[in-house]
C-alpha cells in the first residue's frame, strides 16, 4: 500500500517538483482571511474617491466593506467585485488571480448581504434592509 500523498506536486519524482509545479500552494484555499486579525485591514471608507462612487452609504457603512489588499491571491470560487469597476458586477475568481494595485476588490462573504446587495445595485428595499417593517 502507498502512502497518500499530503502536498501539491508529490506525485512528480523530487529532482523534476520545481519544474513540473512551480507554485504547488497557488489556488489553494487554507482557511480565510481574518478581519480581526490585523488592524490593516484597509476598507472602502480609507479610499476617498469611493465616497462619490457608491453614494448613500454612511461612513460606518464604507469602514465595514474589507479591501482585499495588493498583491493578495484571491481564493479561488470566491466570488468578488472591484470597486474600481463602474458597473461592480460579480465574478467568481480563478486560482490564478491576485489583487492588483489598482484594483479594489472586496469579497462577498467579508460584508453582509444587505450592503452586498446595495454595493451590485440592487434596489429592492426588502434585500437591501430598507423595507418598511409594517
Amino acid at each position: 500500500m502507498t502512502e497518500r500523498q499530503t502536498h501539491a506536486g508529490d506525485q512528480h519524482p523530487e529532482e523534476w517538483r520545481r519544474d513540473l509545479n512551480p507554485a504547488p500552494e497557488a489556488g489553494l484555499n487554507r482557511g480565510g482571511r481574518s478581519l480581526g486579525a490585523d488592524d490593516t485591514t484597509r476598507t472602502a471608507y480609507e479610499h476617498k474617491g469611493i465616497h462619490r462612487r457608491v453614494e448613500g452609504f454612511t461612513d460606518d457603512e464604507l469602514r465595514r466593506i474589507p479591501i482585499v489588499p495588493g498583491g493578495e491571491r484571491l481564493r479561488q470560487g470566491a466570488v468578488y467585485i472591484d470597486l474600481q469597476s463602474h458597473d461592480c458586477q460579480e465574478f467568481k475568481a480563478r486560482g490564478d488571480m491576485s489583487a492588483g494595485p489598482d484594483n479594489l476588490y472586496v469579497a462577498k462573504d467579508e460584508v453582509d448581504y444587505q450592503l452586498w446587495n446595495r454595493l451590485i445595485g440592487v434596489d429592492n428595499p426588502e434585500r437591501t434592509g430598507d423595507a418598511d417593517d409594517a
